[in-house]
């Protein structure tokens, strides 16, 4: 295997710096930022893809990609995650069924699902005829959860790097119990989410979507609560946005259906109970 010296990233063109900034802030953009590297650039491009060619990807981008997840950060090198890699067809269609019926999940040539995984450090525990009831505890799960996110996050940076197009699913915890058992998952492992990986369709009209302004997440030293009219302007930004897709769905709207009641979890509710099946109680 050959590797590519250690270079340092390269500037991009300031104009495009700006177009990013202006896609993912709207209005409410900051200055030029000087501090962007080709891999921040690539950064503010992300857009999820729910519409993918025929095109496969191959097994060597799949690696790639799963080796820049390794690479991620993890607690205490625990390494307490893994990813479940579905090409099959067949267990594409019934993975989507359980993730909310999505049919980019179908058409996507791999659906790669993050597992926060105890189980094999519980079998490392019982090689070694040691006790393993630390695990039990919530705080294990956490790091598991985190530890699978970061490393999702790793692979969504390095698949975009390579040309392709990703949208997280965070629709696998519907039905984890379910999908624990399509996918053969043991005792101690639970799905945290899912990532389509494809080729993007050209018809796909999914743009880089504004984020909230870093006046209202960037808290310096204490923590600030934003102004209703921060917020009602994001809602605004968000709007436009939604307009340019053809629909009208702004923002806060759709926090307040999620934070309602145990109806918006869409099943969600019984997480508790659901992780203590699969073998992770969270005490």
């Amino acid at each position: 295997m050959t590797t590519s010296p250690s270079t340092t990233s390269t500037t991009p063109d300031a104009d495009a710096i700006d177009e990013s900034l202006g896609a993912r802030y709207g209005d409410a953009a900051p200055d030029t930022i000087e501090s962007v590297n080709d891999v921040i650039a690539l950064q503010l491009r992300h857009r999820s893809v729910r519409q993918f060619t025929s095109e496969d990807v191959s097994d060597d981008a799949v690696t790639a990609i799963v080796a820049a997840a390794q690479s991620a950060s993890t607690s205490s090198n625990m390494q307490s995650w893994s990813v479940i890699e579905i090409r099959d067809p067949e267990r594409k269609a019934a993975a989507s069924e359980l993730a909310g019926d999505q049919e980019f999940i179908r058409q996507a040539p791999v659906f790669l699902v993050f597992i926060a995984d105890w189980a094999r450090n519980r079998a490392i525990a019982k090689h070694h005829d040691q006790p393993d009831a630390g695990i039990d505890y919530l705080e294990s799960t956490l790091v598991s959860f985190v530890d699978a996110g970061v490393a999702a996050q790793n692979a969504a940076i390095a698949a975009e790097s390579l040309g392709l197009g990703i949208t997280y699913v965070g629709s696998v915890r519907n039905n984890p119990i379910a999908l624990s058992e399509l996918l053969e998952l043991p005792a101690g492992a639970f799905p945290v989410a899912g990532m389509a990986i494809g080729h993007p369709h050209p018809d796909d009209a999914a743009r880089v979507k504004p984020r909230l302004p870093q006046d209202i997440v960037r808290h310096r030293e204490t923590y600030t609560t934003p102004a209703d009219s921060a917020i009602d302007a994001y809602d605004d930004a968000l709007s436009a946005y939604y307009a340019s897709q053809g629909s009208a769905r702004p923002w806060s709207p759709t926090v307040l259906a999620r934070v309602r009641d145990e109806a918006s979890l869409r099943g969600r509710h019984v997480m508790r109970e659901a992780l203590e099946q699969r073998g992770l109680p969270s005490k």
